[in-house]
């Protein structure tokens, strides 16, 4: 069973905004060292193990796809301190950002940067930001263990007690993106209805 309420504290979310560009900045800690953390974000085998295939020339300038989503270009990467790709687009840059932490712990950063971002203001956070959540759990419960080897991460995705998460998540970005200032309450409760319909269809706000 997932204790969603932990999970869900143990993500810091933030939204800003300059200009048309939005950036959603998420932190939280996972006990395991920073080279293991580095691992599961960029081995293949291991990524399709909690989050979802991927494939291409994963290299500086190569390019990647991930099975059914997104892809884009590697832009950057210091192992196993930080990458940067676009990801959906040349104007849609995320980076992730790994600090060692107290004992044998990695303090993660994800950044995702969004050029006219696709609802108003800050509001676009809520379009990416329940997602990266669901992936950052799937981190969590991968690098403890506590993942089944035969694990199948579209399943859990879509099981009851992962949407009944993602409702969460939902209500926390809400909050995130009321607390930033960056939209008007009218476009923030449009978005975050798209968003909820998409991440957790029977939930209502």
């Amino acid at each position: 069973m997932i204790d969603i309420l932990e999970h869900i504290n143990a993500v810091q979310r933030e939204v800003s905004r300059t200009g048309e560009t939005v950036t959603v900045l998420m932190r939280r800690t996972y006990r395991a060292e920073p080279t293991e953390v580095w691992g599961a974000l960029t081995d293949p085998e291991r990524m399709a193990r909690w989050f979802m295939p991927v494939s291409g020339d994963l290299k500086v300038g190569g390019s990647f796809q991930l099975q059914g989503n997104a892809g884009g270009e590697i832009l950057e990467c210091d192992p196993p301190k930080r990458f940067k790709v676009t990801f959906g687009g040349p104007t849609s840059l995320l980076e992730l950002r790994l600090l060692p932490g107290a004992g044998s712990s990695t303090d993660l950063e994800l950044e995702h940067s969004m050029d006219g971002a696709p609802a108003p203001g800050g509001a676009g956070a809520l379009w990416v930001g329940p997602g990266w959540d669901g992936g950052l759990l799937g981190l969590a419960l991968y690098v403890t263990g506590e993942l089944p080897p035969d694990a199948d991460p579209t399943a859990m995705a879509n099981s009851a007690e992962v949407i009944k998460y993602n409702e969460q998540c939902v209500r926390a970005w809400i909050d995130a993106v009321r607390a930033s200032g960056t939209t008007t309450e009218e476009d923030l409760l449009s978005a975050a209805k798209t968003s909820m319909a998409q991440f957790a269809p029977d939930a209502e706000l």
